[in-house]
Parts: C-alpha cells; structure tokens; sequence
C-alpha cells in the first residue's frame, strides 16, 4: 500500500539518542522519502531538534518539536511520545535530564550481567557506540552483541538478550505515567502512546492502562507503527474510537537496516479516525 497524499512521520530516532543517523540526516532523509511532516523523537532528549529543524526548513518539509519518554506503569516499561511542545520549557527539560542521569549505571548493571554469560567489555562497547553517552541504552548493547558475532542482528539480540528474563536485563526506575503527561501537557504538547502493540499487556491490563491515561490527559496513540502487524493496527484502531483518542502513525525508524520501515514508507491511518497532526 503506498503512503498517503499527506504523508506525515511522527515517530524516528537520531543519534542523539539510538538512532544510526546524525538528526539532520533523517530530516533530509525523510524529506526525500516524500515525507511532509516529521516530528524526531529521541529517547529522554530534544537535543536533536535544532539540526533537524534547520535540514527540514532547508527541504520544505515541516519539523514538530518530538520526544520520546521512558516510563514505568506496574514495573512494565513503556513509551510515551510527546509533540508540539515548547522545547524550551523548564519542567520537561528537568524530567528528561532527570531520566538520562539513570542511564549509564544501568548500563554497568547491563554490562555485569553479560559477564555472568561470558560476555565481556560490553560496558565500554556499548558507550562507543553511543554518540551521547548519557543516552546510552539497550540498542547500543544490541549492536555491540552483533558485533561481536554473538547474534546476527539487532532483532536476534532482543530474542535473546536484554529483554525481562533474558541476560543482560536488569530492572531500572523510569518516569511515571503522571510525570511524563505532566511533563508534555504543561510544555503545551500533546502526547501519544508509542507502538501499544508492543507491550505485553493483557486487554484487560491494555484498558485500564489506557483509562489511567486518559483520566491523565492523554489524548493519543500510535495506531499505525513500523512494529504494529494489521492485527495491531486494527486493534489500537478500534480503540482509539472507542476512547476518542487521537490517531498518530510513525515508523519509528533507527536507521538502514535497522528498522521495519524506513521514514514515511507506511500505510495511512485507518477511516474513521482523527489524526494527531490536526492538534498541532
């Protein structure tokens, strides 16, 4: 299915966070892929935005301020995306620089682990990986394992490593629920669940999560992603009505070869639904 007329990208990933790409290069990369709207959206940074606000500026293409934040809800992590925002805003600043300060001692955490099954160095592997090291994080130890030849691609470790059960996991402290919302709305943004087909979450769990967020101010989710099968897309389609969400579509790409999408290579939003962009 090709992209839609209006073809918009709300969900993508710079080296400022685990992306392969400098920011700026996903913006032109995303603007020759016919994208016309592209938010990035790193992990737990916005230090990305001015490179890829001036590369869009430079390309047409319109830019809004994204983010990604890593949040704990009943000890599972998942991810809110965050749009629209004043980027200068001094409460969300504090909430993501509270965040990547957590980072690099789970990430020794991560490493020791990895030595308990033999592999080695995978503290320092991991942070030369990582062009932040603050923002340092799983895939980078995802890469660090496929090149040491211990998995033949990212997606292979994730099978079998650093995901609940699996070695190389470790537990961390992320942001609530609460201080996530809090964060985005009061820097007058709107925020979106991240891929929801991702979470292993009964439907029972998946509806009183998604109740909780409403109840917070959340007012979005991410119906079509590069992770969501048509199964998902159906599902968080059908949701999203149920609940008068928004309905939010990004390909969450990481870089070439990385990812299941590359930018704006997705299919269109369902019928029937409100897309997110009409809130910016």
């Amino acid at each position: 299915m090709s992209p839609p007329v209006f073809n918009c990208d709300l969900h993508c990933h710079s080296t400022c966070s685990d992306g392969l790409l400098p920011a700026a290069d996903v913006a032109r990369r995303a603007a020759a892929n016919g994208v016309n709207m592209l938010a990035l959206t790193d992990h737990d940074s916005i230090d990305g935005l001015p490179a890829a606000r001036a590369a869009a500026d430079a390309a047409g293409m319109a830019l809004v301020n994204g983010v990604e934040i890593s949040i704990e809800w009943e000890r599972l992590q998942i991810h809110v995306l965050g749009y629209a925002f004043d980027s200068a805003d001094q409460a969300l600043n504090a909430g993501l620089g509270s965040i990547r300060s957590g980072r690099i001692e789970r990430a020794r955490r991560m490493s020791a682990e990895l030595e308990k099954v033999g592999i080695d160095g995978a503290f320092d592997g991991a942070m030369r990986l990582a062009a932040n090291p603050s923002l340092v994080s799983r895939a980078h130890f995802g890469r660090y394992l496929v090149e040491r030849g211990v998995a033949k691609d990212l997606r292979s470790v994730f099978e079998s490593y650093l995901v609940p059960g699996r070695p190389g996991y470790v537990d961390h402290r992320w942001a609530s629920l609460a201080d996530s919302l809090g964060w985005i709305l009061g820097a007058g943004g709107v925020a979106a669940v991240a891929h929801p087909g991702r979470y292993k979450l009964s439907r029972t769990d998946m509806r009183r999560f998604l109740a909780e967020y409403k109840e917070l101010g959340g007012q979005a989710i991410e119906v079509v992603s590069g992770s969501h099968t048509q199964e998902h897309v159906d599902t968080f389609a059908r949701l999203a009505r149920e609940y008068g969400f928004l309905a939010s579509r990004g390909s969450d790409f990481h870089g070439p070869g990385e990812s299941y999408f590359d930018l704006g290579q997705l299919a269109p939003l369902p019928d029937g639904l409100k897309p997110i962009w009409e809130a910016f």
